[in-house]
């Protein structure tokens, strides 16, 4: 019985798994892999790999609101994705690298368990209502958000000269990495203001519990 009642619940979450911007997260997921694989090899084929996983991540957003197949699942697979995606690049440039993709791991649990509205249920000083304006649709905001995805590939492109190839300037390529760590530093500031809020939640939840 309790192999049936296992089975009936997988069939019935069979249409979630294959909506349209379900699988577009399994492909990316496909693309991070040969990103990995083709890390040292070539470094060119890791790169493009990985781009068009991130250049996959807005497709899935706009299937989903096409097909009307938005999802909770869809919405959590596609920061899993996220993460996974810069975590591997991270640990593999720096040894901080492990610190960097924790704190994002670290936050998307919390935001997670406040659930979808998470955005909305979050206060905090100017900058971080700054950055979170209009759900990330604000010039401070989205240059955050770009910070984060593409320091760590600027970083990359950096270490295999990658840019250099193409004879982008070096004053240039500096001048872009300054701007994105700043924005990454301040993406980071919010992450840690996200964690903080959310044990303070905690905290005061297990006080009301305990009277």
């Amino acid at each position: 019985m309790k192999e049936q009642s296992r089975q009936l619940d997988f069939r019935s979450a069979l249409p979630v798994l294959l909506y349209i911007p379900n699988i577009i997260d399994y492909v990316r997921i496909g693309l991070l892999i040969g990103s990995w694989i083709s890390y040292y090899p070539s470094a060119w084929i890791s790169l493009i790999s990985y781009v068009v996983s991130i250049l996959l991540d807005a497709v899935d957003g706009m299937a989903a609101r096409h097909w009307k197949q938005t999802s909770a699942f869809g919405a959590w697979l596609d920061v899993v994705v996220d993460n996974l995606g810069r975590g591997f690049l991270w640990c593999q440039l720096c040894n901080f690298g492990f610190f960097v993709t924790a704190l994002e791991w670290l936050a998307f649990v919390c935001t997670h368990t406040l659930g979808p509205t998470w955005k909305s249920n979050i206060a905090g000083p100017r900058l971080i209502q700054a950055v979170m304006k209009n759900n990330f649709r604000s010039p401070v905001g989205s240059f955050v958000i770009l910070s984060l995805n593409l320091l760590p590939v600027w970083l990359y492109c950096i270490r295999f000269e990658l840019l250099t190839e193409i004879h982008l300037p070096l004053a240039i390529q500096y001048s872009v990495l300054l701007a994105m760590v700043a924005g990454r530093i301040t993406c980071a500031m919010v992450e840690i203001w996200v964690i903080y809020t959310h044990i303070l939640q905690l905290c005061l939840e297990n006080k009301n519990v305990s009277q």
